[in-house]
């Protein structure tokens, strides 16, 4: 099961991009591709790779089904969706080129339903893949434009929880172009946001969230990224995993604080911290390819031991 799980990644893509060619067949009804957009979300947050590489690539082959003769924009919004839930994943899997692909299908799609929050997180998205891409200007210009478009001013909470996201975008963008100053402002600009909100939650299906506790999450890989794993510990011990929205969410933040401890030369914390992320989401852990990486380089930067041994068997890093 390990070797499988190891290999989910590699599957879900190919799965996705033979939906996104058109390849296989699907038999929709408008009732069935709601109801599985929720458990397709569902499996997303709780890391459910092998349910979600079945039922995504069905969900998109349903979306271009439905709207193949018809202009129903609730059904052009649903996928746009599945789209951006498809983007998120090919993200995780460094799959840059279908990213691509899926995220502005995403916006085309957001576009023609009149869905602006649909079209800002696909901005987001594909400001995320411009900055993965090494286009920090552009990545910038995209999230910044789409946080100032007067449509999300006009939707109330949810359209300033979304502008919140895209700020927070642009922040780690900086921290990834080395501007800690300019970093640290735009974080603390959509904690502003978020405090105004009230603190809670919002925004589950479009980014995974938004709230005061999700931008300190932000934080720990900021400021990794900036340079300053000190303050990522920090903000990392201010962070309640219990208390954040998702088990992907968790999972993402137990890799974050793997990698501060990396930085922070705390090899047994780093290895500690990476099998609570194991215990928490083992499909995210054993198919993450940024994991992976964590994991090899740890294997070949000082003394091993059982554990790291066997978490690199299990993630496919060991044979």
């Amino acid at each position: 099961m390990h070797a499988d799980e190891a290999l989910l990644g590699e599957l879900l893509v190919a799965r996705l991009r033979d939906a996104m060619l058109g390849l296989g067949t699907a038999a929709p009804t408008s009732e069935a591709i709601s109801t599985d957009f929720t458990r397709a979300l569902a499996d997303f947050d709780a890391c459910r790779y092998a349910s979600l590489a079945v039922r995504l690539p069905r969900l998109i082959r349903a979306g271009h089904a439905l709207t193949a003769n018809g202009e129903d924009t609730e059904q052009y919004s649903l996928l746009a969706k599945s789209y951006l839930l498809a983007t998120r994943m090919f993200v995780k899997m460094d799959e840059q080129q279908l990213g691509w692909m899926a995220a502005d299908r995403a916006r085309q799609l957001a576009e023609a339903a009149g869905d602006v929050l649909a079209v800002a997180e696909s901005a987001r998205q594909l400001a995320v893949l411009a900055r993965k891409a090494g286009w920090h200007d552009q990545a910038l210009s995209i999230a910044l434009s789409a946080a100032d478009h007067p449509d999300l001013r006009g939707i109330g909470r949810a359209g300033s929880a979304v502008r919140g996201l895209l700020v927070q975008s642009a922040s780690y963008t900086l921290a990834r172009r080395g501007d800690r100053d300019g970093m640290r402002e735009l974080t603390d600009e959509a904690a502003a946001i978020a405090k105004e909100l009230g603190g809670v939650t919002l925004l589950r299906d479009h980014g995974g969230g938004f709230s005061p506790l999700t931008v300190q999450l932000h934080k720990v890989s900021a400021e990794n990224h900036a340079g300053d794993p000190h303050a990522a510990l920090d903000a990392a011990r201010a962070i309640s995993l219990k208390a954040l929205p998702s088990v992907e969410r968790r999972s993402r933040a137990l890799g974050d604080i793997a990698v501060t401890y990396d930085r922070l030369g705390r090899r047994s914390d780093c290895v500690r911290t990476l099998l609570a992320a194991e215990r928490c989401a083992p499909q995210e852990t054993h198919a993450r390819p940024a994991t992976k990486s964590l994991i090899s380089s740890l294997l070949v930067s000082g003394p091993t031991s059982t554990e790291l041994r066997g978490l690199a068997t299990r993630s496919g890093v060991l044979a």
